[in-house]
């Protein structure tokens, strides 16, 4: 999987992740996707060698995002925005993708995650728990895309384990193999700390 930083930089070979750190501050949920699809269609352009009038986004009754416009390309797609991050997955099989911030405040949602997740909390030092929160939501969030039923499935019914500072695997009991993806941890402005995942799944 090839990570990109440039909607101007068009990926070699596929799959492939561009996060975009766009310096906007979208202040509500229209203007967030907007800029989603904005900045996705300007890479995708890019990408896929055509005008970005050309390059049209659906998405399928369950709200998956789809490439409707160049027809026939075979390519699956997955979109995130957080924080002016505006991420696009790119590949040849079902692929999700997300961008979590990781938030110092509050106490974190465990009831949430999975047995095998808390427990992995629970042994992380409690200043790198909001970090390691961040990185198992995005790669859960990343998961349900990729299936396409989003958090119609329950989050604490499948577990992630972060096998690397850049790796996770997810072990679903509706899945009779473990599928693996990949993360990624970025700072929007030297300010907030993201973490990003992607992952593709075969046979969905």
């Amino acid at each position: 999987m090839l990570w990109l930083d440039s909607a101007d930089s068009a990926a070699p070979a596929l799959p492939a992740v561009w996060l975009i750190a766009t310096g906007a501050s979208p202040r509500n949920l229209t203007e967030r996707s907007e800029l989603r699809r904005s900045t996705a269609r300007r890479l995708l352009a890019r990408q896929l060698g055509c005008a970005e009038p050309d390059v049209a986004i659906a998405h399928d009754p369950a709200g998956r995002p789809l490439l409707a416009r160049p027809e026939g390309t075979g390519f699956a797609l997955s979109l995130a925005t957080r924080a002016g991050i505006v991420a696009v997955a790119l590949a040849r099989g079902p692929v999700g993708v997300d961008v979590e911030r990781v938030e110092t405040q509050g106490a974190l949602p465990l009831e949430v995650l999975h047995p095998n997740e808390r427990r992995l909390l629970d042994a992380t030092v409690p200043s790198l728990r909001p970090l390691a929160f961040a990185r198992l939501w995005a790669a859960k969030e990343a998961y349900v895309k990729a299936l396409g039923t989003g958090f119609g499935r329950a989050p604490e019914g499948f577990a992630v384990s972060l096998e690397s500072e850049t790796t996770f695997r997810v072990a679903d009991p509706l899945r009779s193999a473990a599928a693996t993806g990949q993360m990624r941890i970025m700072k929007n402005g030297g300010q907030e700390v993201l973490a990003a995942a992607a992952i593709v799944l075969d046979g969905v």
